[in-house]
């Protein structure tokens, strides 16, 4: 039964989340005031977008084919509590702090939602239902290297081409110490956010016991 209750889970996150992110790209498409090129690397410039790949990816790879190479990597508990904490961060730093920024209509508003709101809440479930969590160790720092590499890429590209995907990362208008400043705090939080999964991993093993 439990089986049955997680591949229904996958299958609903991986649709979901195909859904979404062809709709996010149709509408970046459809709506661009730049060269094509540039576009698609403004799509695939947002942490939004990439770990609703990674996430996206990794359901549908346990869901389809479990007993693959990608399967096998993305069922190990360690890597879908990091996704976990991607995602959740795609959540909560667009809903605390971006959302008002955006006036979205039609498919992009829609998509937005289902990328910002409806995917971090199906994974968080599906983390909680059905990822063992007994052997999840506190080095989480591995955890840390996607999120760090996307920081610098992102000032890199910044600074090259003067196009920023979030405001807070502008260092051509705020300058690189508040930056800097902003990008500490976020990874302080995907540290505190590491530990609380794992922790939780820790309760639920002493209870099981």
């Amino acid at each position: 039964m439990k089986q049955r209750g997680e591949k229904f889970c996958l299958s609903i996150i991986a649709i979901v989340g195909a859904f979404a992110l062809a709709a996010q790209f149709y509408a970046a498409i459809n709506s661009r005031i730049v060269p094509l090129g540039e576009t698609l690397l403004r799509f695939f410039s947002y942490f939004t977008i990439e770990s609703n790949i990674l996430v996206t990816l990794a359901v549908a790879a346990i869901w389809l084919n479990p007993q693959s190479a990608w399967g096998k990597f993305f069922s190990r508990p360690a890597t879908l509590t990091a996704l976990t904490v991607y995602i959740i961060v795609v959540g909560a730093v667009y809903n605390l702090v971006l959302r008002h920024l955006y006036h979205l209509i039609g498919i992009s508003r829609m998509a937005n939602e289902l990328l910002h709101v409806a995917l971090p809440v199906l994974f968080v479930i599906y983390w909680a239902a059905y990822v063992p969590k007994a052997t999840l160790k506190w080095n989480i720092f591995p955890w840390l290297i996607f999120p760090i590499i996307y920081a610098v890429y992102t000032l890199i590209r910044g600074a090259l081409v003067n196009y920023y995907p979030y405001p807070f990362m502008d260092a051509g208008k705020y300058g690189y110490e508040r930056v800097m400043i902003n990008i500490a705090v976020l990874i302080l939080v995907f540290v505190g956010l590491s530990f609380l999964l794992v922790a939780i991993g820790k309760v639920t093993r002493k209870k099981a016991v």
